[in-house]
C-alpha cells in the first residue's frame, strides 16, 4: 500500500497556541472595528476608534456626570477629555487592557448603555501606536502609557487639582490603517448625532462647539431644507423613545435610527419596526389601504429608542438585533407601534393641515407609481434579458446586500463591506480596470459615452433610458438603498473636460433619483495619477502638478515624464497599484445644509448668468497651474 503523502505541517500539541487579547485584536481587527480603510469612508475603522472612546464619555453623561466633552485631532493624534466620574484609579490599567473588564456588566450602573462587551477601549489601545490614559478622581490622578496594547509605563497616584474625569490620547497605528487621514466632515456628523441624542451635552472639537436643545427635531432640521418640506416636522417623545418625521420631494426614504445613543447606520429591528408601524398608523388614520411604498416615499425620519442590554449583529454595533425592549418585556414591534398609534394619531387629529399635506404627498407618490407601472414592466424585462449577457457589467463575488454565510462570517462580512463597483467610460478604461481589479470585491460597469443630463426629469427616464436602467439594476436600487449590492460606488473617469462632465452627469443622476445613496456616503470619485516620473532606479506616480514638480526635484537629472491623458493609457499592471490598498478616492459629500435642488439647478440647469459669472471669475490657465505646482514643490 502506498504511503500516505504528508504535508509539511505537523499537527501536534506545539501547534496549538492561545492568543492574548492584544494579539487577537491586532490579528483580526475587522472582528472588532469593521473595515480598516484610510478614512475616506464614514465607516472606516479610525472613526470607530474615536467612537469607542467617546461612547464611554456619553455613558457617563447619561448617568448624570459631566456636561461637556473636549475632542481634538492634530497631526493624527486624538485627544479626548470628559468630566465624568473618572475611571477608578486602582483599575485604570485593567479597564483599558483586560478583556471583559468594565463597569457595564453591572446593569444597575449602566442599564441602558451601548458598550456591554468590555472590548471598546481595549481595541483602541491595541490598534494604536501610542495610547495614554489619565483618570482624575476625587483630588487624585493616575496615568498609564501603552504601545500597540503593551503597557510601557504605569505612573503612581499623585494629587491633582483637575476636575474629575478621564483624558485619553491615542495615535492610530499606520501599519494597520495605511495612509489614513481623518475627514472632519465625518467626525462632525458623528458629534452632531451624539448631541441630538443627549440634549444639553456640549461637545468641543478643534475649536467648534456642538450642542442641541431639541434632540431629533434639530437633527431633521439640519438634514432637510425647510422650503422643500411638505409639512412641518412632527416631533414626538415618550419614555425611552423619540421620533421625528416629515416628507419632502426627494425620491427614496431616509431614516436615521439610534439605540441607546448609538447611530445604527445599518438599521435593525427598531428601524424595521418603525417602518411597519408608521405604515399601519397612517392606513388606520385615513382608513385607506395605501401601498407601504407610497406612504414611505420621500420620508425623512429619525427614531431613537433606549433598551436594556441591546444585542447587535456585529461588534461595530451598526445593526440592532434585539427583538425585545427588555428581557421578558414588550417586543420592539409592539413598543413602537403602541407609541405611534397613540402619539402620531393624536398629532394628526390635532393638526389637520399636516394630515392633509401628508395625504396629498402619499397620493402623489401613488399617481407617480401607477404612471411608471407600464414602462417599468417593459424596462425590467429588457434589463432581465440584458443581465443574462450584460457586457456592461463585470461582476464580483461578494455583495453588500447578501447575508454573510460560511464558517468565517466576519471575514465574509468584511469583504461585503469592501464590495466596490467602478463606473467607467469607454472600453479601454474598462479593460484596464477589469484586468487589474480584485474579482472577489471589485465590479466594473462600462458607460457608452456621455449619459443623459437628467436634471428636472421624472423617474420615468430611469426606465426609458437603457443605460440608466441597467445601472439601476446593477446597483439593485430600484426598491431602495437597502438592496444596494456594492458598498462603494466609484466614478472612474478621465481627468479631462469630458471626464469631468461625465462625473457631473452621474452625480446629477444619483442626487436626482437616489439622493440617499450619496447622503449615506456610498459614492466616490476615483483619483488616478496624471503623471509618471521615473529614472532607471525609481518610478513616482503623481496626482497633480505640485507632486510632479516635487518628483522631478527628487529624481533630478531630467527624468522621463509621462502625462496620462486617459485611464485607458494606464496599463493593467500599473492600474492594480491605484485600485488596491493604496487607492485614492474622494468621497462625494452632501452636507446637511446643502439644498440639493438648488445645487442641481445651479450646475446642471439652464446656463444662467450667475453660473457664467462664476466660470469667468474662476478660470485658470495652464500657466497658473504650473506656477502653483512649482511654488508648492519649492515649499516642500
Amino acid at each position: 500500500m502506498a504511503e500516505t503523502q504528508k504535508s509539511g505541517f505537523e499537527y501536534t500539541e506545539d501547534s496549538i497556541r492561545s492568543l492574548d487579547w492584544r494579539e487577537h485584536i491586532r490579528l483580526r481587527p475587522g472582528m472588532y472595528i469593521g473595515k480598516l480603510g484610510d478614512g475616506t469612508s464614514a465607516d472606516d475603522g479610525i472613526y470607530v476608534l474615536l467612537k469607542e472612546v467617546i461612547d464611554n464619555c456619553i455613558d457617563e453623561h447619561t448617568m448624570g456626570y459631566g456636561k461637556q466633552v473636549e475632542i481634538s485631532i492634530k497631526d493624527r493624534v486624538v485627544t479626548i477629555r470628559d468630566y465624568g466620574r473618572g475611571i477608578p484609579l486602582g483599575k485604570l490599567v485593567d479597564v483599558v487592557s483586560k478583556i471583559n473588564t468594565g463597569a457595564k456588566y453591572d446593569s444597575k450602573a449602566f442599564q441602558k448603555s451601548v458598550g456591554l462587551n468590555g472590548v471598546g477601549t481595549k481595541a483602541v489601545n491595541a490598534l494604536s501606536t501610542y495610547f495614554k490614559v489619565t483618570a482624575f478622581r476625587d483630588g487624585k490622578e493616575k496615568t498609564a502609557e501603552f504601545e500597540k496594547g503593551q503597557l510601557i509605563k504605569e505612573y503612581k497616584e499623585t494629587a491633582s487639582k483637575e476636575p474629575n474625569g478621564t483624558l485619553v490620547n491615542f495615535t492610530p497605528d499606520d501599519t494597520v490603517f495605511r495612509n489614513f487621514h481623518f475627514q472632519e466632515e465625518y467626525i462632525e456628523n458623528q458629534l452632531w448625532n451624539y448631541c441630538y441624542l443627549n440634549a444639553g451635552l456640549a461637545l468641543h472639537f478643534n475649536g467648534k462647539k456642538f450642542i442641541s436643545k431639541n434632540g431629533l427635531l434639530d437633527l431633521l432640521q439640519r438634514k432637510t431644507n425647510e422650503d422643500e418640506l411638505r409639512y412641518p416636522i412632527v416631533h414626538l417623545k415618550g419614555n425611552d423613545i423619540e421620533v421625528a418625521i416629515t416628507h419632502n420631494n426627494d425620491y427614496g426614504e431616509e431614516i436615521f435610527s439610534f439605540v441607546n445613543g448609538q447611530f445604527t447606520t445599518q438599521g435593525g429591528t427598531h428601524q424595521q419596526a418603525f417602518r411597519e408601524a408608521f405604515v399601519k398608523v397612517v392606513r388606520d388614520f385615513y382608513k385607506k389601504d395605501y401601498e407601504a411604498s407610497d406612504i414611505r416615499a420621500s420620508i425623512t425620519a429619525a427614531v431613537s429608542v433606549r433598551v436594556v442590554e441591546p444585542v447587535f449583529e456585529s461588534q461595530t454595533k451598526t445593526k440592532l438585533g434585539s427583538q425585545y425592549v427588555e428581557e421578558g418585556g414588550q417586543s420592539m414591534k409592539a413598543f413602537i407601534l403602541e407609541f405611534l398609534a397613540k402619539e402620531l394619531d393624536n398629532y394628526l387629529h390635532k393638526n389637520p393641515s399636516t394630515a392633509d399635506a401628508l395625504k396629498k404627498r402619499i397620493e402623489q407618490s401613488e399617481r407617480e407609481r401607477k404612471e411608471l407601472a407600464g414602462i417599468k414592466k417593459l424596462a425590467n424585462e429588457r434589463a432581465k434579458k440584458a443581465n443574462l449577457h450584460n457586457k456592461k457589467l463585470r461582476d464580483c463575488r461578494f455583495h453588500y446586500n447578501e447575508e454573510p454565510s460560511g464558517k468565517d462570517k466576519e471575514s465574509v462580512a468584511l469583504k461585503q463591506r469592501e464590495s466596490t463597483i467602478f463606473i467607467t467610460e469607454g472600453d479601454s478604461a474598462s479593460g484596464s480596470i477589469t484586468k487589474a481589479r480584485s474579482v472577489e470585491t471589485q465590479a466594473v460597469f462600462s458607460l457608452r459615452g456621455k449619459p443623459l443630463n437628467c436634471y428636472g426629469l421624472t423617474k420615468k427616464v430611469v426606465y426609458e433610458n437603457e443605460e440608466f436602467n441597467l445601472l439601476q439594476h446593477a446597483l439593485n436600487l430600484e426598491d431602495g438603498i437597502e438592496g444596494l449590492r456594492y458598498n462603494n460606488v466609484v466614478i472612474a473617469t478621465d481627468a479631462d473636460v469630458d471626464g469631468m462632465h461625465i462625473r457631473l452627469l452621474l452625480m446629477t443622476f444619483f442626487l436626482q433619483f437616489f439622493p440617499d445613496l450619496v447622503k449615506n456616503g456610498h459614492v466616490y470619485i476615483l483619483e488616478t495619477p496624471l503623471f509618471r516620473v521615473r529614472n532607471k532606479q525609481e518610478t513616482i506616480y503623481c496626482y497633480d502638478e505640485s507632486e510632479k514638480a516635487a518628483a522631478v526635484k527628487k529624481l533630478g537629472n531630467k527624468p522621463e515624464i509621462t502625462r496620462f491623458k486617459g485611464l485607458g493609457e494606464i496599463s493593467p499592471d500599473e492600474f492594480s497599484r491605484f485600485i488596491g490598498e493604496d487607492m485614492r478616492k474622494q468621497p462625494v459629500l452632501v452636507m446637511p445644509e446643502t439644498h440639493i435642488q438648488q445645487l442641481l439647478e445651479y450646475y446642471m440647469g439652464k446656463n444662467t448668468p450667475v453660473r457664467q459669472d462664476f466660470i469667468i471669475d474662476n478660470l485658470r490657465v495652464e500657466l497658473d497651474l504650473v506656477e502653483d505646482g512649482e511654488a508648492a514643490a519649492g515649499a516642500a
